[in-house]
């Protein structure tokens, strides 16, 4: 980009004028490095500038003469950095008639190049399970978690106006838990394009390869999160080879509450929840081997296609308000009501984790791990 003074219409005249100067291949260059970024409209007006001169005399095409640009108010703009802006072969936003553009919908722009996202053309879009433990039995030690039917209602109907096929099972063991998610692998999903699950539960911290953490069962046994994960490796699940599976887990990471430290407030909304908040935080129990024995070092695939939320930053709580549900998931579907028709997902997580962590008094720090290859722009 060249810096100078002026209008930016004189610096556009001069970018023109310097091209010029360059050499015979200065302008095609710069014609092609236009269509290649999406700015077609602009590459157009020069393309037919450059041939006009031709046309009038074709020994001031070698000297870099040109006739005159009529350059737009929408030619002088920067490009906006829309996710169509990095698909060369999608269909352009078009202009709304007021200087600005209407946007063009994620499922289209992901139809140009598969190779910069998943493309969710299925009709439904996938499954989505969601386990809702709430009850635990007397002798886990573990207190019920009451409003979680909050957070579970609140992804079922999320997913579902994402065109998921949604089915919650509600309290069950850890066993129960493993029996569930095998059962969703075990499906046909080659006529669906990604897969989702969403666990609500208590948590702990858990030894582990790649993913850390453990969600509990009613019964009081964790399930290790790693185990979840690798359920629908491609081996357990073929049909989902190659195709987005994502896991978002409202659980803790483990006991340390986050104090966090002071910061000058950007925000009118950072302000503390009315009511005490609860934590989904258990001591680490070992459970057993049988239900959370990771896999053998040796069986365990290189993770892709997979992304994995935390509600919270392993080893700390993740709190949950009674009456209104967890910090997370009422972020999360905020964010997504707002942002999904025109976000891909990493996006939309990053915001959700700006929002949560200027939460209350304790403090909450969401994050993920991403294996996927390529940018996800859910379905709306």
């Amino acid at each position: 980009q060249r810096a100078g003074s002026g209008s930016r219409r004189d610096q556009a005249r001069q970018l023109i004028l310097d091209l010029e100067t360059r050499g015979s291949q200065a302008l095609p260059l710069f014609i092609s490095c236009l269509e290649d970024t999406g700015q077609d409209t602009l590459a157009s007006l020069l393309k037919t500038s450059r041939q006009a001169a031709k046309q009038d005399d074709p020994s001031k095409l070698s000297q870099g003469k040109l006739a005159p640009v009529v350059l737009g108010p929408e030619e002088l703009w920067p490009p906006k950095l829309r996710p169509e802006v990095l698909r060369p072969e999608v269909p352009r936003a078009v202009d709304a008639g007021s200087g600005g553009f209407t946007d063009v919908c994620p499922q289209d722009r992901a139809k140009g190049n598969a190779d910069l996202a998943y493309v969710l053309n299925a009709d439904p879009c996938g499954h989505c399970l969601i386990i809702n433990n709430v009850n635990f039995c007397r002798e886990s030690g573990l207190r019920a978690r009451t409003g979680s039917n909050i957070d579970c209602e609140r992804m079922r109907r999320r997913f579902h106006l994402l065109q998921f096929v949604v089915e919650v099972k509600c309290d069950l063991t850890a066993k129960q838990m493993v029996q569930a998610l095998m059962q969703l692998a075990r499906q046909d999903h080659s006529a669906v394009d990604c897969c989702v699950v969403v666990i609500l539960s208590h948590g702990c911290q858990a030894s582990h390869l790649r993913f850390p953490g453990a969600v509990y069962g009613t019964d009081g046994c964790p399930v290790s999160v790693e185990r979840i994960v690798n359920t629908f490796n491609g081996t357990g699940c073929p049909s989902l080879r190659g195709k987005p599976k994502l896991f978002f887990i409202q659980a803790c990471g483990g006991e340390q509450k986050d104090h966090g430290f002071e910061v000058e407030s950007t925000s009118p909304e950072d302000k503390t929840p009315s009511s005490d908040p609860e934590a989904d935080a258990t001591p680490f129990q070992e459970g057993p081997r049988s239900i959370d024995e990771p896999d053998a070092v040796s069986s365990l695939p290189t993770p892709s296609d997979i992304l994995v939320s935390y509600s919270t930053f392993p080893g700390f709580v993740s709190w949950r308000d009674p009456k209104s549900g967890s910090w997370y998931i009422e972020t999360l579907d905020s964010i997504f009501e707002q942002w999904a028709h025109c976000e891909d997902l990493q996006t939309l997580l990053l915001r959700v984790a700006n929002a949560v962590s200027v939460k209350g008094i304790y403090k909450q720090m969401p994050g993920c791990f991403n294996f996927l290859r390529k940018k996800l722009f859910f379905k709306t």
